[in-house]
């Protein structure tokens, strides 16, 4: 797996590949409505992610927030405005795309109050899977 990074610690800069640790990136990324905000971020960090993390394959779980963009390009500095992008992003590091289709999986995403009190105030949904080369 060849993803390379750059560690800059308190005495030191360390660089090396960043640590994946299965072949397999699964993402979920979503918007959702401000007024449940506050409940979304919630129930995925006490519930949601808790429960996918017990089912088997599902190695660990990266939350991500969009934050603007400004980057040099072209010899000059660009905002870069990725329209359609939803707000909230999850990584999930599964052994096999078999996990997504277990029993155990189904299971998960269904417990809790994601189901009822989250998932239908969620938009612009999301769903990607990528193989580390």
């Amino acid at each position: 797996m060849s993803i390379w990074a750059r560690s800059v610690g308190a005495n030191s800069i360390r660089e090396g590949v960043i640590a994946i640790h299965t072949k397999y990136l699964f993402m979920a990324s979503m918007d959702v409505a401000p007024e449940k905000d506050a409940l979304f971020n919630e129930v995925y960090d006490e519930e949601h992610v808790p429960n996918l993390l017990k089912v088997p394959g599902v190695i660990s779980v990266t939350r991500l927030t969009q934050e603007p963009l400004v980057l040099s390009i072209g010899g000059e500095q660009k905002e870069i405005v990725a329209e359609g992008e939803p707000k909230y992003t999850a990584i999930y590091e599964i052994e096999s795309p078999d996990v997504l289709v277990s029993q155990e999986w189904a299971d998960a995403v269904e417990k809790g109050r994601w189901p009822e009190e989250v998932r239908p105030y969620t938009s612009n949904r999301r769903h990607v899977l990528r193989k580390v080369m």
